[in-house]
């Protein structure tokens, strides 16, 4: 019985595989490809003006692969890729069955700058075409078109600097809204036609213009409405608009950058400082109004520079927020203390502050500036005495100088604490690089020592 069971079964299981065999139709069979297309342009070169935009610039036809079905079952896709790439970088567009495609102008120069080709420079661009089956099979290659681009200007949102120039000025930089500002610091790069780039010391809760003139407030760049929440970050800006560029709410150094071309700028931080407030009966005891010192890596080592005016006690304190919860004191020798009574320097003057509020010391050194370089009659022998203005925090003193005359800033007539220029970026460090590079002629020099232990100059031809 149970044999007989297993023949039956056996004979069952044929059955069922016969009829999962039953032929339903001839399914498609996509045979190899003998060769790729061969790819053609209407021009080796692509040089459009603005006014040309949106006529047509290129036109691209390839022969049919040798694949063995028909046309409705091919896809091509167009690759343009820069040269240096080897389409590592590319646009591309697929297209079905047509054995041809266009582009305007306009979607060339788009592709272009996308790829960060500048302006009315001439780049080489390598173009070709994959074929493919629908279902993407068989993909194929075709030669390699070489093409000549040369972006156009398209005009940008906002009126240029005619001067190619472009500068910062206002109460968030270090030259204040002095004009002109202190050239070197405060002074734009211009990375392309459309676009500017700089980066800056920018004091917290300040603002500031754009200037294509240094010297000159006939045009500025600004914002429509310095209450749009978030501008401090970037946003859009124009020409001669109603409002300053509202700056960070923090100290410290900020990479601006102005795209004409769109209308945008952008605020970037790279480091944001550490803050001291210094309240003293020399500005009636107000935290929130009172100058700060900086600590640039925000470490608990501070430094900046007072001026205490004849007439008072000379007393302050430091405070680690702008009201009166967290301040420190005269723990004696130098020291700080949360208890402390107050601080006090000697008598009227200029002082450099230094704090430590991690080993809780503090120094005041009165200081006078001069200048001093090869230039006459200094010859890095004597210094020419440079004047203080309390309304501007700054000191300043007038030189002559050759072309290839050299000098720094220095307190009290000797080299114990001097500045100079590492880079010639406008930025002054302490013991830092001769200051050089000006045509011969009378200058004014500018030193501003008023900022958040971030110090700068500025030299004036008369």
């Amino acid at each position: 019985m149970k044999k007989i069971f297993k023949l039956l079964f056996v004979a069952a299981s044929i059955v069922v595989l016969g009829a999962s065999c039953e032929k339903v139709g001839t399914l498609p069979v996509y045979a190899p490809a003998a060769g790729g297309a061969v790819l053609t342009a209407s021009t080796p070169t692509i040089a459009a003006i603005p006014a040309d935009s949106n006529k047509t610039g290129i036109v691209f036809t390839w022969t049919r692969p040798a694949y063995s079905v028909d046309s409705t079952n091919q896809k091509f896709i167009i690759e343009l890729s820069p040269s240096t790439s080897n389409f590592g970088t590319k646009a591309s567009k697929t297209i079905v069955t047509s054995l041809t495609t266009s582009f305007t102008n306009k979607d060339i120069n788009l592709i272009a700058r996308s790829w960060g080709f500048e302006f009315n420079k001439t780049y080489d661009v390598d173009v070709r075409i994959i074929s493919s089956f629908l279902n993407n099979n068989e993909q194929l290659s075709s030669n390699v078109v070489k093409l000549k681009v040369t972006p156009y200007v398209v005009p940008p949102k906002v009126t240029l600097p005619s001067s190619k120039e472009l500068y910062l000025v206002g109460s968030a930089t270090a030259g204040g809204w002095g004009n002109p500002v202190p050239d070197r610091a405060q002074k734009f790069n211009r990375l392309d036609s459309v676009t500017y780039q700089g980066t800056f010391y920018l004091n917290g809760n300040g603002e500031y213009l754009m200037l294509p003139v240094n010297g000159d407030w006939t045009n500025k760049y600004s914002v429509a409405s310095s209450a749009t929440p978030g501008l401090n970050a970037g946003g859009s800006f124009g020409y001669n608009l109603s409002s300053n560029f509202p700056g960070p709410a923090k100290s410290g150094t900020y990479t601006i950058t102005a795209d004409f071309q769109n209308g945008l700028f952008t605020v970037v931080k790279l480091s944001e400082y550490g803050l001291l407030w210094v309240p003293g009966d020399y500005q009636g005891w107000n935290p929130a109004t009172a100058p700060q010192l900086g600590s640039p890596k925000a470490d608990g080592v501070f430094e900046g520079y007072i001026n205490f005016p004849a007439g008072g006690t000379f007393e302050f304190k430091l405070n680690k927020t702008a009201d009166w919860s967290n301040s420190l004191g005269d723990a004696g020798s130098g020291g700080l203390s949360g208890s402390g009574g107050n601080l006090k320097v000697p008598g009227a003057g200029y002082y450099k502050i230094n704090a430590n509020t991690v080993t809780n010391k503090w120094s005041a050194t009165k200081t006078t500036w001069g200048l001093i370089g090869s230039f006459a009659p200094s010859n890095w022998g004597s210094d020419v005495n440079m004047t203080y203005d309390a309304g501007s925090n700054s000191w300043s003193g007038i030189i002559t100088l050759t072309a290839t005359d050299e000098f720094k800033f220095r307190a009290n007539g000797a080299w114990d604490l001097n500045y100079g220029d590492k880079g010639a970026d406008g930025s002054l460090e302490e013991g830092g690089d001769n200051i050089k590079g000006y045509a011969a002629g009378k200058y004014k020099v500018t030193l501003f020592l008023n900022n958040t232990n971030y110090y700068t100059y500025k030299v004036e031809k008369q």
